[in-house]
């Protein structure tokens, strides 16, 4: 276990946490961490991040279009839906 070592909260609530626990933890810059509160104590665990993809307008209107069902093929769906 690492010794201990005090850190301070800044005006903004910031901290810094120590260039020794980054490295052991593979702490980098731009890291998500989630912090909870556990029995009176602060605990920073890994966040789960989740790539989000951007679609542009023009990406969305394709698909919609390309997803448009015929008259013929929607009231043969809906005949089928009403039969179950």
């Amino acid at each position: 276990m690492a010794k201990r070592q005090t850190i301070l909260v800044s005006e903004r609530g910031q901290i810094t946490l120590p260039q020794e626990i980054r490295k052991r933890l593979g702490i980098k810059p731009g890291t998500a961490l989630v912090a909870e509160e556990e029995g009176g104590k602060v605990v920073l665990r890994p966040a789960a991040v989740t790539p989000v993809e951007m679609y542009s307008d023009e990406e969305i209107r394709g698909w919609l279009v390309e997803d448009k069902v015929s008259a013929k093929e929607r009231k043969r769906i809906l005949k089928k839906a009403s039969r179950e």
